[in-house]
């Protein structure tokens, strides 16, 4: 299996099809077997993405977070089993330790829609201090007992932020640049606040939203509007760095000499099964899925999402392999942007993937309308991030109007699949219509008009 030229023509296709915008690394026995560029690294199509290029990480950052921790456990400064409270006494939830702040089996509540309601009441960009203050004033019960089970949550490794900061006396985003970044020999790689500070990144390939048939900044969005006044928080996201850089902290790793066989394998230890993997045995170690195979043995990986950012970072443990995936623009089609990153993380594993298959792929070219109208009408909101509020004829086609969890409102077409089914080009979905019901995600909601 030739796998450069595999990796290549599929991240060329990808990007023909408006699926995959940015850089690609993969790599054997430390050896870079495929790398490459595709796309534009700004919305007016100037810039080219260089294979150098600098992304947002979004959550592939964690796994940094976790190894500061670990090395201020080595320095005798925390351990692993110590209370939130004893760095933060007026936090409000007991119980709750660094190791449940890892392993995202805290409980504590998301903090972001309350942290933008106060950068829009205060009209600033807040720090990372904010979580610490949603924690105490929000009132916000703790979705369950700590250690009780595993739901992902950003605001725990904010908190390991602040408790970084606060340990080691200097700015979290100076702590990692002085003792992980800049031993590792990762040169272009920083924790950054560019829309908070400013900051003029070199080389960045900036984040790019897909919004009502444009690229847009997300300063420019009102999808993803956001991004910006969540840009102070830290420890969650906000780690730039590139492919290279990324290869070379897979080397430091397996090198043991930043972080020791014995640390890493604390933090590779699984310490407990994520559900949304079905039957496979997945679980969550400190900042890394953890998955053992049968033929490549144990494999880490991360997945980031944010505004017009997507990442994957996979490090085959036993068979020395690396993928990067970095991406700096919103696919146009979701199913097929959905189908990309397991695609190429195939082709590493010495697979054949599967086809990038968009939602215009598999439409339906000459569907029955005679119900159509009958679909039509608003619809009772259902708990999603993203609801269906309304259903609608336009242009002799099916819309629907989407409301996203902050609000915004957009339009989009239904693309008929089969019979009653459709699907949308934002996210693989399906979406049914049956006697006055609506389903989409499991979700059964009425008509209500």
């Amino acid at each position: 299996m030739d796998k450069h030229t595999l990796l290549q023509n599929l991240a060329r296709e990808a990007n023909e099809k408006g699926l995959f915008t940015g850089t690609w690394l993969f790599a054997e026995n430390g050896e870079i077997i495929s790398k490459g560029a595709v796309g534009w690294k700004d919305p007016e199509n100037t810039l080219p993405v260089l294979e150098d290029s600098v992304f947002d990480l979004a959550s592939v950052s964690k796994q940094f977070t976790a190894a500061a921790v670990m090395l201020l456990r080595r320095k005798g400064l925390l351990g692993l089993d110590d209370e939130i409270t004893k760095f933060f006494p007026e936090l409000p939830y007991k119980g709750v330790t660094i190791r449940h702040l890892l392993t995202h089996t805290s409980g504590l509540p998301d903090y972001m829609n309350w942290v933008c309601q106060l950068a829009e009441k205060e009209n600033t960009i807040p720090d990372n201090s904010a979580v610490i203050r949603f924690l105490t004033e929000s009132g916000k019960e703790p979705l369950f007992q700590p250690g009780e089970k595993y739901s992902y949550c950003n605001t725990g490794y904010c908190v390991l932020a602040a408790i970084i900061e606060k340990v080691s006396g200097v700015k979290f985003e100076d702590f990692m640049r002085d003792n992980l970044f800049e031993p590792a020999g990762m040169h272009a790689t920083r924790v950054y606040h560019p829309r908070k500070d400013g900051t003029v990144i070199e080389n960045w390939a900036r984040a790019t939203v897909y919004e009502n048939g444009r690229y847009l900044l997300p300063e420019d969005s009102q999808k993803d509007a956001y991004a910006v006044p969540l840009d102070g928080e830290a420890g969650d996201g906000y780690v730039y760095s590139n492919i290279f850089d990324l290869l070379t902290w897979d080397k430091v790793l397996r090198a043991g000499t930043l972080l020791t066989p014995e640390e890493q394998e604390i933090m590779y230890t699984p310490s407990v099964k994520i559900p949304d993997y079905g039957e496979e045995d997945v679980g969550y170690g400190f900042g890394w899925v953890i998955f053992n195979g049968p033929e490549l043995g144990r494999v880490l990986s991360h997945s980031g999402g944010w505004a017009g950012v997507s990442t994957w970072y996979g490090r085959y443990l036993d068979a020395n392999r690396v993928m990067i995936l970095l991406c700096c623009r919103d696919a146009v089609d979701g199913r097929g942007g959905d189908a990309f990153f397991p695609a190429m993380s195939a082709i590493g594993r010495g697979e054949e993937p599967k086809p990038l298959t968009c939602i215009e792929d598999i439409a339906v070219s000459d569907p029955d309308r005679s119900r159509w109208e009958s679909y039509c009408g608003k619809y009772e909101p259902y708990p999603d991030d993203n609801y269906i509020d309304e259903v609608f004829m336009k242009d002799g086609e099916l819309y629907a109007k989407v409301v996203t969890e902050t609000g915004y409102r957009y339009e989009t077409k239904l693309y008929p699949l089969e019979d009653n089914t459709f699907g949308i080009k934002e996210y693989d979905v399906e979406i049914a219509f049956s006697d006055g019901c609506m389903t989409c995600d499991g979700e059964t909601v009425k008509k209500l008009s």
